[in-house]
């Protein structure tokens, strides 16, 4: 989950008047009428191009909360979110800014809704490895309120091999992801550098290593979590590849279903596990194996991880699904 990617319409215009911007849009109607993506770069651009809004700390802080909110509403009680600073540094934004006004929003939304979050750094791909560099040196700050690192943006041309070294460097302090995107050039290659040469826990997406045989039992084998992401496969490779969800579960292997940027993509979690479901043809059970495995794969302390999966069966078992 990209929290820019829940930087909702209404909340773009009114962060746009607050600090003097224009948008190229004259209503809520257009700005969603304009997310036509059909593929990658398409959405990158969109989303962009409404990161430009977020200017202060202030601003991070607002967004969070509205996305807090939401969950909350949802029923969620634990969320690990992904935030790009260089998208935001790139444009003279602080990243101080950026990473204060999350840590407040976190902290409030503890609190008040209830919701227990932790942060995932993300470097920009398709930016230079020095830049990357230069972010992992200005969180040292923050180490403590970001779990982990990950990396994400433009995949065409920009492997994982190219952040190796800064990848080495974070993971003596981070827990690692990346993603390796729906239907990119060389996507199982992409996959296996994560793994091989990264040596990632977790793999965002992920959804081509099934072409793979051999490269499905290292991800076994391993225990490499999967974050699939429907609504947002449907924009991009125009399918959600629920199905591939179900091949995941009958293969051992350990999917879960989450938002990537629900503001953009038109669904929360309640609307992917709902498309996961229908498209996928997926029983209760398996739906249930899917938030298990979400719990499982998390990066939250065992013991939290513990409560939430008990708290998972207390509620299968109470309400006999």
């Amino acid at each position: 989950m990209h929290i820019e990617g829940a930087l909702e319409p209404n909340q773009k215009f009114e962060l746009a008047e607050r600090n003097g911007l224009s948008l190229p849009y004259g209503s809520v109607e257009d700005v969603i009428a304009s997310y036509d993506f059909n593929d990658l770069p398409s959405f990158l651009a969109a989303r962009y191009e409404g990161d430009a809004v977020l200017v202060t700390e202030r601003d991070f802080y607002e967004l969070a909360m509205s996305y807090f909110k939401k969950v909350g509403e949802e029923n969620l009680i634990y969320t690990e979110i992904f935030f790009d600073p260089q998208a935001h540094t790139s444009r003279g934004v602080e990243f101080s800014t950026v990473i204060e006004g999350l840590h407040r929003a976190q902290l409030d939304a503890a609190s008040r809704f209830g919701i227990d979050s932790q942060l995932i750094m993300c470097f920009l791909r398709d930016m230079t490895a020095e830049s990357a560099a230069e972010t992992l040196e200005e969180a040292e700050p923050y180490r403590d309120w970001i779990i982990g690192v990950g990396l994400d943006s433009d995949e065409s041309g920009n492997p994982p091999l190219k952040f190796k070294e800064v990848f080495q460097e974070a993971g003596k302090s981070y827990r690692l992801t990346m993603h390796c995107d729906v239907d990119q050039e060389n996507s199982v290659g992409h996959i296996w550098q994560a793994l091989d040469d990264i040596g990632v826990e977790r793999i965002d997406h992920g959804v081509n290593s099934l072409e793979d045989a051999r490269l499905v039992k290292a991800i076994v084998d391993r225990k490499i979590g999967l974050t699939v992401c429907p609504l947002s496969n449907r924009f991009v490779v125009q399918d959600s590849r629920s199905t591939a969800i179900k091949t995941m579960l009958d293969l051992g292997m350990l999917p879960t279903v989450n938002t990537d940027d629900p503001a953009y993509f038109l669904g929360y979690m309640n609307e992917n596990l709902r498309a996961a479901q229908l498209d996928g043809s997926l029983t209760i059970t398996e739906v249930v194996q899917l938030m298990r495995n979400a719990f499982m794969i998390s990066w939250a302390p065992e013991a939290a991880k513990t409560n939430y999966i008990r708290q998972l069966d207390d509620y299968v078992a109470a309400t006999g699904i």
